[in-house]
């Protein structure tokens, strides 16, 4: 029998496949009995599952970034599929192809690095050239950057994500200030490279993608701060000039302002131009690779519609324009 991949699993089937496993947590139902909720992956996407009535010492069975054979069955929970489990027993990673399991774009890393370089040169500001510059010239953050997600569920959760998300915020921030001179052309394409870069310390990218401890607890815009001020200092050691101050501030500002509202977890409103710019271009990106996926990994393949998206409170059409 064929491998059933999770983008084509469908309502009520039974399941006996290998995933890797990840986001396990114990939780109690309303009656007090323990369950397991967990995320169940391949390279073609994630299912949320639960495990009923499991005891303590089944929690411990297996790890997050393990690879599990999941029995179980499919079920379909207020329009969300999800993955109800019989038994879940780890797999050796020994006989495991571990490509079958790595969520890749068609992203040609080395030539996105190369574009993303590119841009970074056009910056003529004499501040912020010798800050790109010190991050241009550091191979062991720009290979970690050029691995990285840029999320774990919703948009860009793959390796490679934030780079891609990066260099296509980085294109829109060059047309942006081509249409609206008014905005710092150097800025603004500083920003939109920077505004993310806390991503590489905030998430963990290995066999899995999870929080890290301090992503968990600071965040990545302020995670993206520290960084800079490092980079900064790096900066001000290759110019041998003292970094200017409001230009230092004008940076972080982006940084911790571009989730644009404080119930998105921004530190503080976009107060400038180029902040509230950064804010829409993120937002443009990050929603349409987030529907795309949706559309991409929705099961009704034949239809024009996808199944109602709890998360963003609505189906999306995909049929589109022909002809």
């Amino acid at each position: 029998m064929s491998k059933r991949y999770i983008s084509q699993l469908k309502d009520n089937e039974k399941v006996s496949e290998v995933f890797l496993v990840s986001d396990k947590q114990m939780r109690t139902n309303k009656n007090g009995n323990y369950y397991l909720q967990f995320n169940l992956a391949d390279k073609t996407g994630m299912i949320c599952g639960r495990l009923w009535n499991v005891t303590d010492a089944a929690f411990y069975d297996f790890q997050n970034g393990d690879y599990v054979n999941a029995e179980g069955a499919t079920q379909r929970y207020q329009g969300v599929l999800q993955f109800i489990a019989k038994n879940l027993t780890k797999i050796d990673p020994v006989s495991i192809d571990t490509a079958e399991f790595v969520r890749f774009q068609s992203i040609d890393v080395q030539k996105a690095q190369n574009r993303l370089k590119e841009l970074l040169r056009t910056i003529t500001h004499p501040a912020l050239q010798v800050l790109a510059e010190s991050f241009l010239i550091d191979d062991v953050y720009l290979d970690l950057f050029s691995k990285a997600p840029a999320g774990i569920k919703l948009h860009h959760a793959y390796p490679g994500g934030l780079l891609e998300h990066t260099l296509q915020m980085m294109e829109m921030s060059i047309r942006a200030a081509e249409l609206y001179p008014v905005l710092n052309r150097d800025l603004l394409l500083m920003g939109a490279f920077l505004h993310d870069a806390g991503k590489t310390r905030e998430l963990a990218f290995t066999s899995e993608m999870f929080y890290t401890d301090e992503g968990q607890m600071l965040g990545h815009s302020y995670l993206g701060t520290e960084i800079l001020n490092t980079k900064i200092a790096e900066a001000e050691k290759l110019s041998g000039e003292v970094f200017d101050t409001e230009t230092a501030m004008l940076l972080k500002h982006l940084l911790i302002s571009h989730h644009g509202e404080y119930d998105n977890q921004a530190a503080k409103l976009p107060m400038t131009l180029e902040a509230q710019t950064l804010h829409f271009i993120d937002s443009i990106d990050s929603k349409i690779a987030e529907y795309q996926k949706y559309i991409m990994e929705d099961p009704n393949l034949g239809g024009h519609w996808t199944d109602y998206l709890k998360g963003i409170d609505r189906k999306l059409y995909k049929k589109g324009i022909t002809g």
